[in-house]
């Protein structure tokens, strides 16, 4: 038997889960801040190559970050499915998410593992360890994203999913939607921006 959905009061008028969702998206806003702006700050100051020029491959990223943004409409497909009570449609699309998800990840091991034949390491230049730190904790989140989704496939397979919780579909959303927001500013400064680098600039002397 569905229960009726309880509706929480608070002062803030947010359910309690969807505010802490927000809280912790905030704190993690601040994170990958940092880490931007510390790659921001050492871009082109690496005294040895490999260089982004030398490595970067901007279209095969351009397809990785076309599937990962593919899976945020999956994500929303999911929800929809979720609201209007279907749950096949609902474990569909969280798969499909979770699948597009995967596809991301081996590109981007894909590319990891290019960029080391090819020299670049996390303790081989400043480019090397601000490249690998980002993108490798972007990695992870998406990463325990999949496992959410997975998780969350499994639950709705057993029909524990509908309406009536449509709130744990909607803060994994967020947190989805979330992910690939910043992987957008990663691939626009990483690659689009700081992707032509070719080495320290000169400084002329006086």
């Amino acid at each position: 038997m569905a229960h009726a959905v309880e509706h929480e009061y608070t002062t803030t008028g947010l359910n309690h889960r969807k505010m802490l969702m927000w809280v912790f998206l905030g704190s993690d806003c601040l994170f990958f801040g940092s880490l931007i702006a510390t790659y921001m700050v050492y871009r082109g100051q690496s005294l040895v190559g490999p260089y982004p020029i030398d490595i970067i491959d901007v279209p095969l990223t351009t397809v990785s970050t076309f599937v990962l943004l593919m899976s945020s409409f999956a994500m929303v497909q999911a929800l929809s499915a979720t609201q209007a009570d279907n749950k096949k449609g609902l474990v569909t699309w969280l798969l499909i998410t979770a699948g597009l998800g995967a596809i991301f990840i081996g590109f981007q091991i894909y590319e990891f593992n290019s960029f080391k034949n090819e020299g670049l390491t996390l303790g081989g230049n400043l480019f090397g360890a601000t490249f690998f730190t980002l993108t490798g904790f972007h990695g992870a989140h998406v990463t325990l994203g999949i496992i959410w989704l997975l998780a969350m496939a499994y639950i709705g397979g057993k029909g524990r999913l509908g309406p009536n919780t449509v709130l744990d579909v909607e803060l994994l959303g967020l947190y989805w939607h979330f992910v690939d927001i910043v992987w957008i500013v990663i691939f626009t400064l990483l690659y689009l921006i700081g992707g032509f680098d070719a080495g320290p600039v000169p400084i002329p002397s006086p």
